[in-house]
């Protein structure tokens, strides 16, 4: 039953502003302006710098179109109405604000470079009004501030960063509010609530089968939390986390990339004892180590963490750039991964720094390239946790694979994969071949397929991308430092 529109007069009206947060179970800004028994006035505003920039991406546009929808429904069945604005929110949170005669605007903080710029423009432009600004916690479970050193610096290893953070209290989980006041809008911003999903978008079209989209919203990801917390898989996941041909990861990844889910939620449920439930937890740090390192560090969106590699002499060979896009680079676990990809929206984590490694170890191309790609594909795509995870596999950033180390393919696919079955799932050319040939097949095989053959030769280009790297090293000149 919708419970009845109460309208917010004579009481003070906060503006609950939702980012990458559109749930309202654990959400503590929400909470906060709820429980001071404030008129709320819900606002999304659909940034045009975000929906045409530069990490543009229509699986994930689709995504955020379904989630909102999900979204206001759910604020109507509490008596409240979700408004959706298109634009540059430096100007349109305060115009908002102001019409509504808002005494504040709550949000869920945001740590990305973009996203602190735009919220201290906001701040400013509001607080010149006398609109007070509040930032929550909400989209990590510890703050950046709060896991530190000794010193008082920040971590740029991951180990000791994982021990801090494991140490530190959680907050409690929240409840979501039974009940919204709702804030009267004049009539000029009344006919702006969210119609239809993707109205605002441009109904994107998406580049992945639409088959293996997972369902977007809050109901959909409670389901998936609940389904991953009380499975077998979560008490295996020490175990079966790298196995590409098993169903052993959460797939919350887009969940915690839009906020349909806070990680405290997350934690808090996945709790227990055993190695499958310690190690995904040490995923969920991970992720803030990379949120918490953009913070404070937010060069890294465009250099290397490692300043001298970015003198690394990068190759731009388009042709071996076209065939690993495409799944064609001759190497089985590689294609399979970026067939998935492309098919999917999502990436199993291991192929991930197995393509990742392919692309700027073995073909030598530039990271950022690489990154930009996934971004473009992937629902989870996330600027901090890609960009740390491309810089892992690139040697070049925090707490790296070593330069040295380079993946060889046929063995990942061989120790991950070990019969074969996630490589015949994507690449449907080898679903005959034995498991024995399926990482490395003979050339008659390829050709009996319509395989092609490896586009390098593995051994050399390992020993070319160690000299590339000890030059840049070292100081040797390399390729154009990129703005």
């Amino acid at each position: 039953m919708i419970p009845p529109v109460i309208h917010g007069a004579g009481r003070a009206t906060t503006v609950v502003w939702f980012r990458r947060d559109l749930r309202l179970h654990d959400h503590p800004a929400l909470r906060r302006a709820a429980d001071a028994g404030d008129a709320l006035a819900l606002l999304f505003v659909v940034d045009d710098r975000l929906l045409n920039g530069r990490w543009r991406s229509p699986n994930r546009l689709w995504f955020l179109a379904g989630s909102v929808k999900v979204l206001a429904d759910a604020v109507a069945a509490r008596g409240g109405r979700l408004s959706v604005l298109r634009g540059n929110p430096r100007e349109l949170v305060p115009s908002f604000a102001r019409a509504v005669r808002a005494q504040r605007v709550v949000v869920s903080r945001e740590y990305t470079p973009y996203g602190s710029r735009r919220d201290d423009a906001v701040r400013a432009a509001l607080q010149a009004e006398g609109i007070d600004f509040e930032a929550h916690p909400g989209l990590l479970v510890h703050e950046p501030e709060v896991v530190r050193r000794v010193d008082g610096g920040g971590f740029s290893v991951f180990g000791p960063f994982r021990r801090a953070w494991s140490l530190l209290d959680r907050r409690p989980v929240l409840a979501p509010p039974k009940h919204i006041i709702a804030a009267e809008l004049p009539s000029a911003w009344q006919g702006v609530a969210f119609p239809e999903p993707g109205s605002l978008l441009g109904d994107p079209a998406v580049s992945a089968e639409p088959r293996w989209l997972p369902e977007p919203g809050e109901t959909a990801a409670r389901r998936r939390l609940e389904t991953w917390s009380t499975s077998d898989r979560l008490d295996a996941y020490d175990i079966d986390r790298d196995r590409l041909d098993r169903d052993g990861t959460s797939r919350l990844s887009q969940d915690l990339r839009f906020g349909l889910l806070s990680p405290d939620a997350v934690v808090e449920r996945c709790a227990g004892s055993g190695g499958g439930r310690a190690r995904f937890a040490s995923e969920i740090a991970w992720r803030e180590f990379y949120a918490h390192l953009l913070f404070r560090e937010p060069r890294v969106a465009r250099e290397s963490f490692r300043p001298k590699l970015d003198a690394v002499a990068w190759t731009h060979d388009e042709a071996a750039m076209a065939a690993w896009t495409s799944g064609r680079t001759g190497f089985p676990v590689v294609d399979a991964a970026m067939r998935q990809l492309v098919s999917t929206g999502w990436m199993h984590n291991r192929a991930r720094m197995i393509a990742a490694s392919f692309l700027t170890k073995d073909l030598l191309v530039d990271w950022r390239i690489g990154e930009a790609f996934f971004m473009e594909h992937l629902l989870d795509g996330d600027p901090a946790s890609n960009n740390g995870g491309w810089q892992w596999a690139a040697s070049t950033g925090t707490d790296p694979q070593p330069y040295f180390r380079v993946f060889n393919p046929a063995l990942q696919g061989r120790r991950h994969d070990p019969d074969g079955d996630y490589v015949r799932r994507w690449v449907p050319e080898l679903a005959d071949v034995p498991a024995a040939e399926i990482h490395d097949p003979p050339p008659e095989t390829r050709l009996a397929r319509g395989y092609p053959a490896p586009i390098v030769d593995h051994r050399e280009a390992r020993l070319r991308a160690i000299a590339a790297f000890q030059s840049a090293s070292a100081g040797g000149r390399g390729a154009e430092r990129r703005s």
